[in-house]
């Protein structure tokens, strides 16, 4: 067997986490062990299990084409500094009770040194507009290159100083930028603070005005955009007071930042109306309205009953025009000159008649 990848010796801090990696190869693929060894002089290797030191070790290794295991420890104390060995081994006897296996386990180590963590003091202050947060690391604590202020992952800002003091300056109120914002100053290893910006929720309609047509399901939603989270959330109607799942009709689900209120089978008489959303945090309360207009199933067909009742009164229009129009005209003939043929020949026999009379 032999190594691919060996653990690196690294530094951190009391409550972090660490995470050592190891790769060996061979045929037959070898097995990966972990042991440890303490800072105590009286102490000596022991080896390490999954969920180990009240569940705070993770063990997980694969055997396919070679052998990679990774050991992770979590909430690191002072006890947990010391040597760490990634042994690997092949041979069939390498856990045998009683033989001593032929091939030897090889060994490869990494030093973790776990430092106590400095105190970090924040504060949070608004003034003329703006909002300032601070860091102030307590000493003694270890060689600072810089600081980074960090939020949702986002750099806002970095510098090289070495003091343990570092501000961050926000433009505007605390209702509009809440949340959580790290000050990071750069050292081996790295140290961290939290600062958070809270404030009352700041709760917001997903829409002011909701619409819904009769006997379908009406859904209305609210959401918190702000730091903390709402603990409690509430549905309200005007002239109603306080909704809840046991009336049948409404189902109420929320989930952190985020409720929703359903009405089933809308109703235009019932439903209608202002609804209210209220959130709850350890800093207050905070409250939306949503308004719910509830449309009859027929409202869709108003505007093709619209169009069939103008095509009606028009197509009446031109038949009354048409019926008043055609005794004025002349009915055309086909037969061309037999009509006035026919209307001189009466004529002239009507004529002969008279002149008989006459005689």
């Amino acid at each position: 067997a032999g190594f691919i990848k060996s653990p690196l010796s690294q530094k951190r801090l009391t409550q972090d986490s660490v995470e050592l990696y190891c790769e060996a190869i061979g045929n037959p693929i070898p097995e990966i062990q972990w042991w440890f060894e303490g800072n105590d002089p009286n102490e000596t290797y022991a080896q390490l299990w999954d969920g180990a030191r009240q569940d705070r070790v993770k063990i997980n290794a694969t055997y396919n084409l070679h052998s990679t295991s990774t050991i992770s420890i979590a909430n690191l104390t002072g006890d947990d500094s010391g040597m760490y060995e990634c042994r690997a081994s092949n041979d069939p006897d390498r856990n045998h009770l009683s033989k001593s296996p032929k091939v030897k386990w090889i060994r490869s180590q990494a030093n973790v040194f776990v430092i106590e963590r400095p105190e970090i003091t924040t504060h949070v202050s608004e003034s003329s507009g703006k909002v300032i947060l601070s860091c102030n690391i307590s000493a003694p604590h270890l060689a600072i290159s810089g600081h980074k202020w960090i939020h949702k992952e986002k750099i806002l800002e970095e510098d090289e100083n070495s003091g343990a003091f570092t501000s961050y300056t926000i433009d505007g109120k605390m209702e509009e930028h809440s949340g959580i914002y790290e000050c990071v100053y750069e050292a081996n290893p790295q140290i961290r603070g939290e600062v958070n910006i809270s404030v009352p929720p700041q709760v917001t309609a997903y829409k002011k005005s909701e619409h819904g047509n009769e006997g379908d399901t009406g859904v209305l939603t609210c959401k918190n955009p702000s730091f903390p989270a709402v603990t409690t959330w509430s549905w309200h109607k005007s002239g109603q007071g306080r909704l809840d799942n046991a009336s049948g009709r409404y189902i109420i689900k929320s989930s952190g930042n985020k409720t929703e209120l359903r009405i089933l089978k809308l109703d235009i008489e019932q439903d209608t109306g202002d609804y209210f959303c209220n959130g709850t945090n350890s800093y207050g309360t905070g409250d939306a309205t949503v308004n719910l207009r509830v449309r009859s199933r027929l409202a869709a067909l108003w505007p093709f009953l619209g169009i069939v009742a103008e095509v009606l009164v028009l197509v009446t229009i031109i038949f009354i025009y048409e019926k008043r129009r055609k005794p004025d005209e002349v009915p055309d003939d086909d037969d061309g000159g037999s009509a006035p043929l026919k209307s001189n020949a009466t004529n002239h026999k009507d004529k002969n008649v008279r002149q008989r009379n006459a005689n």
